[in-house]
């Protein structure tokens, strides 16, 4: 059986392997382009190494981050230190922003006081290869962040893709100049200081969103609760949240219905299911499985319970409703009501429900909870 350490210690070879891939090849780059920068006295193309530079530091900042990440818990941090990686992802956005805003002030200086640029057949053939190389790290990144899930791979495959644009930019600004003598590269320089800040802040601020904590996936929502629902008596998953402590130390919550006639040792066992369906397909710890009965023999239950979903489905932004129980003998009427956020005033909506359910019923209390849209 393949252990979840397993599966970790793959993960982090996998990450290590393409990050050092991308130092190689990043220095190379970098290495040539300055070269060419320099005799060819071309600012866009010294900002292109500066910018290979970067992202060769991106590379050693992810391995460093991953090997941090993959420490185990201890006392201080129980749920593990997966969160490194996101914080080596901010890094690099950081460092990438930085080369960005300084790209810009020395481009608008070139503009103020331009230099004649001197272009050779070799520098373009150099910077032709830098395209190819970036296109195929961008797709390798890209693929290898996917496979295993690193947000840090998939930001850096997302550079690359903008560093080949960004080349490409460059020789065509060269082909330019030297075809009708047209000296257009420290307004593209420029242009790709702009872009680079903006590939900055877009990943900086994708990375504090998912630290955050961003809404479940709904692909993986629907596909969780489905596996759920196919556990022997389990009638219905809802409320599902996942707490996200980097990769491979992810924690859900989800509350779950089943008949009301079953005994404890039922139950329980149905929980231990539960939560071994969900780690063994999924990779994901439950930490609480909470439970709602569903009354399987008072017709007046039935009775209420389709009178107050007849109700809801007059209203527009009610998503659900579960976890409904009647209890005769307090005359209380309880259960949850989701409301999409779509709805400009959730709380007033809910009240406006709570007043129908009143209205409808009114020698019962209404114990209506307001629940989160948390997940499809």
């Amino acid at each position: 059986m393949i252990t979840n350490e397993t599966i970790i210690k793959k993960r982090q070879r996998a990450i290590i392997r393409t990050s050092i891939i991308g130092v190689l090849a990043n220095l190379l780059l970098a290495g040539f382009k300055a070269f060419v920068g320099l005799v060819t006295n071309s600012i866009a193309v010294i900002l292109d190494a500066v910018n290979n530079f970067s992202d060769m530091l991106s590379s050693i900042v992810t391995i460093v981050g991953i090997k941090f990440a993959n420490k185990a818990p201890d006392k201080k941090h129980p749920m593990g230190h997966g969160r490194y990686e996101y914080i080596g992802t901010a890094i690099i956005s950081v460092i990438i922003m930085y080369i960005g805003i300084t790209a810009i002030i020395e481009s608008i200086k070139k503009i103020i006081n331009p230099e004649t640029v001197s272009y050779t057949i070799p520098s373009l053939i150099i910077i032709t290869v830098a395209i190819a190389v970036k296109v195929f790290l961008s797709i390798y990144f890209r693929n290898s962040g996917k496979k295993v899930s690193s947000h840090s791979l998939i930001a850096s495959g997302t550079d690359a893709l903008f560093d080949a644009i960004i080349s490409f930019a460059t020789l065509i600004s060269a082909i330019i100049y030297l075809t009708w003598g047209i000296a257009t590269e420290a307004f593209l320089a420029i242009i790709i200081s702009l872009v680079i800040l903006h590939s900055g802040i877009k990943m900086l601020r994708g990375v504090f969103s998912v630290i955050l904590g961003e809404r479940v996936d709904p692909e993986l929502s629907k596909s969780i609760k489905k596996s759920i629902c196919e556990v022997e008596n389990v009638r219905g998953a809802f409320d599902l949240m996942i707490h996200d402590y980097g990769t491979n130390m992810t924690f859900c919550s989800v509350n779950i219905e089943v008949n009301d006639d079953l005994t404890a040792r039922e139950i329980d066992d149905i929980s231990r299911e539960v939560r071994r369906k969900v780690f063994y397909g999924y990779h994901i710890y439950i930490c609480s499985v909470g439970i709602y009965s569903i009354n399987t023999k008072n017709d007046r239950v039935n009775e209420v319970y389709h009178r107050v979903k007849e109700i809801l489905s007059h209203y527009e932004y009610v998503i659900q409703m579960h976890g409904f129980h009647l209890d005769e003998a307090k005359k209380e009427i309880s259960f949850d009501v989701v409301i999409s956020f779509d709805a400009k005033n959730r709380r007033a909506y809910y009240m406006a429900i709570k007043r129908h359910l009143h209205k409808t019923f009114p020698k019962y209390r209404i114990n209506l909870a307001l629940d989160n849209d948390y997940s499809d």
